[in-house]
């Protein structure tokens, strides 16, 4: 008794707090945010939002100006990341190098998810014929690589951040199309689409006003997983010379110029941008687990 008093007494000494905590904890999406791994992910986000925004002003040195009496220095208390061949601070270009992937990987997922989400909505509402020889066409798209026809279109179309763009969210729109599109299929035969239709709406509000905000989750973890994987690709669509271009600080080329280098044992260079590109793909996928555990 003398605790449950103790607490009632905080409790109404603070009446402010307790009604903000209240608030809080009734938010639908508040209980997300008490997993661990999507914090961090989160988090990790978060820094490198901020590195991409506020780059320039977070480091000492100009990541293009080159010092050729400082190549290949190894980190110390004045380099933290080493040097690269051409005396550039790797830290600076790990930090600024940030900019491109986290414009280029979003716009490319909005994209993506975006066409994907129409097309998956208006396949999975109207059905029929077409529904099915676009799950045909769906299921053979799928089958390919989509690295590899990634490649092959920006080898025919040339390598711009507009292309990049482009062709990951182009790439991405079968799997986003095939995932809305089940989720629609099992809604559309509900109770609330029958009465939709009954109360004389059109297919169009119907499918983004009635079935969208019901299959809103998957989209949005969809979108998540997407992310990830459109970061993986930037990178590696740079370290294979089709993505971003020089003289850009982007990871996946600073990868491709260290790769030499490893076997000379200057492994900084690699390693470092290695890992920030894994932290972004980490960040997402622990997002979207945090999220699919509270589906």
């Amino acid at each position: 008794m003398n605790g449950a008093s103790t607490q009632l007494e905080s409790v109404e000494k603070t009446p402010a707090r307790a009604t903000r905590l209240r608030t809080w904890r009734a938010w639908p999406g508040a209980q997300r945010f008490r997993s661990p791994g999507l914090c961090i992910g989160v988090a990790i986000i978060a820094f490198w939002v901020l590195c991409a925004l506020f780059g320039p002003a977070l480091v000492r040195f100009d990541p293009y100006a080159t010092d050729l009496l400082a190549t290949l220095v190894p980190p110390d208390a004045t380099h933290w990341f080493g040097t690269d061949p051409l005396g550039r601070d790797v830290f600076s270009r790990v930090i600024v190098g940030s900019r491109d992937i986290l414009v280029i990987a979003p716009l490319a997922t909005l994209l993506g998810v975006s066409v994907g989400t129409f097309l998956g909505l208006a396949l999975g509402y109207f059905g029929g014929a077409l529904d099915a020889i676009a799950g045909r066409l769906l299921d053979a798209l799928m089958s390919l690589p989509l690295i590899v026809l990634a490649l092959m279109t920006l080898a025919a179309v040339g390598s711009s951040k507009l292309a990049v763009v482009v062709v990951i969210g182009l790439v991405y729109v079968p799997l986003v199309t095939r995932t809305v599109r089940s989720a629609v299929r099992a809604q559309r035969t509900l109770d609330y689409v029958g009465a939709a239709r009954l109360g004389g709406a059109s297919a169009l509000s119907i499918m983004f006003v009635e079935i969208l905000p019901n299959v809103r989750q998957p989209v949005l973890i969809e979108a998540i997983v997407r992310l990830g994987y459109a970061f993986f690709t930037v990178g590696t669509l740079s370290f294979l010379g089709l993505g971003i271009q020089p003289p850009s600080a982007d990871w996946g080329l600073a990868i491709a110029d260290g790769s030499a280098l490893l076997v000379s044992g200057f492994w900084w260079i690699v390693v470092f941008n290695a890992a920030a590109i894994i932290s972004l793909v980490v960040a997402t996928n622990l997002i979207a687990d945090g999220f699919h555990a509270f589906d």
